[in-house]
């Protein structure tokens, strides 16, 4: 981000903040949905897994970018650098497929709302999640392959905060159409078809809305939804911008601006979007906050007794 001494530190301490905000945030969603029962649907099920996504995937980046701009040292092996790209296009691909289960999620809770409960059920809903982390984990493992077994003749240095496909094969000699054509095989397979069942959930979606009489009804109907569209406008956006396109079209500034985006705004976005309009949520939180109150209160109550 900058070759100017002076400026490593303070590009360290922005970092760290973001880093910690994005763990902590997504914790403690992770942990209220898991502690409160009431919480224990679909939708929040759904929301928990992304919140573990979320913190995995800027795992597989931040704490290594955070180590180089303190000590300075910008070096990576070549197995940490393959287990870098392994484990955050994994984690990509599953937030990509769960994004999807969550569009299939809101069709079902606003389009066929009576029979949500039997459709939805938690034999589904844990079905969807565990196809969610098993493809995430296994689709990225062909063109891996074909990356591992690549010549690095052209040079060591990355143009990249992290190790990731496009700047990796700007450094091989080898023939990288085998690996495009992968990455996109895996970007049709994966992404478009999530994608498309995201967008055929929504035209679902908003026909239904549509339909409802009371501007009341569409407003609250709406409300349920654009946490989740926010998210896969951003998530979708950067990934293709990035991702499905020729590597011969490659831009490292542009291509960093955007892996930012996914990397540290989408992570840190979620847990606001889908917890400062949502009811539950604030209700659980006004419930802990009393209750910290309370706690402290007895506690100065007794401090003064004595």
């Amino acid at each position: 981000f900058s070759d100017s001494p002076e400026l490593q530190f303070p590009i360290f301490i922005t970092f760290l903040s973001v880093y910690l905000i994005i763990v902590f945030s997504n914790l403690i969603i992770f942990v209220t949905i898991v502690l409160f029962s009431p919480l224990h649907t679909p939708m929040y099920i759904f929301l928990c897994n992304l919140s573990v996504i979320d913190i995995l995937y800027t795992s597989t980046i931040l704490p290594k970018l955070l180590a180089m701009l303190l000590t300075q040292c910008k070096t990576i092996s070549f197995l940490e650098c393959f287990m870098q790209i392994y484990f955050f296009l994994s984690f990509a691909g599953a937030e990509v497929l769960l994004l999807a289960a969550m569009s299939y999620d809101r069709y079902v809770a606003i389009c066929h709302s009576l029979h949500y409960l039997i459709l939805m059920s938690p034999k589904l809903c844990a079905r969807l999640v565990f196809a969610v982390w098993v493809l995430g984990l296994l689709d990225p493992v062909a063109f891996m392959v074909l990356i591992a077994n690549f010549s690095y003749c052209h040079s060591h240095h990355i143009d990249h905060f992290f190790c990731d496909i496009t700047p990796l094969l700007k450094l091989t000699c080898s023939d990288t159409f085998p690996v495009e054509l992968c990455i996109y095989i895996y970007g049709t397979v994966l992404g478009v078809s999530a994608f498309t069942l995201t967008l055929i959930s929504y035209v679902f979606i908003i026909s239904t809305i549509l339909n409802i009489q009371s501007a009341s009804g569409r407003n609250k109907a709406f409300s349920t939804c654009t946490s989740h569209i926010t998210c896969v406008i951003i998530f979708y956006g950067t990934m293709i911008s990035l991702y499905m396109r020729p590597a011969s079209t490659y831009s490292p500034q542009q291509d960093k601006f955007f892996a930012l985006l996914y990397i540290i705004l989408i992570p840190m976005m979620n847990p606001l979007l889908y917890t400062l309009k949502n009811k539950d949520f604030k209700n659980i939180f006004k419930q802990l906050i009393k209750g910290v109150n309370f706690c402290t209160q007895l506690i100065i109550f007794v401090m003064d007794e004595r």
